[in-house]
């Protein structure tokens, strides 16, 4: 089992910056990738972009590359999501989670972010 502990978001204006992070504990040795999802009001949850946990190689959707950045500290089992010019569309409950092998099975509780124009 991996425990995901997520911290940040908030409210913002349009053009600003958050910092989300996320603590995984409990089997954290055994993570393959972790990443961030987010999910808008009456939408499915998506996929922000993901890091692999030995490499920290990051890959991002078409969205949000450019101006989000995660990255990872695998010695103190975090990782993070820079958030910089922020867009109303932006807005969304961000969840982190984990995966072992080939599914997203642990997941955060979620924390809102909203990015007001």
């Amino acid at each position: 089992q991996v425990q995901l502990v997520e911290s940040g978001g908030g409210s913002v204006q349009a053009g600003g910056s958050l910092r989300l992070s996320c603590k995984a504990s409990g089997r954290a040795s055994a993570i393959y990738v972790m990443g961030w999802f987010r999910q808008a009001p009456g939408k499915g949850r998506d996929l922000v972009g993901d890091i692999t946990w030995s490499g920290g190689v990051a890959a991002y959707a078409d969205s949000v590359r450019g101006r989000f950045t995660i990255s990872r500290d695998s010695a103190k089992n975090t990782m993070s999501l820079q958030m910089n010019s922020l867009k109303p569309e932006d807005t969304a409950v961000y969840y982190c989670a984990a995966r072992l092998g080939g599914t997203w099975e642990y997941w955060g509780q979620g924390t809102q972010v909203t990015v007001s124009s």
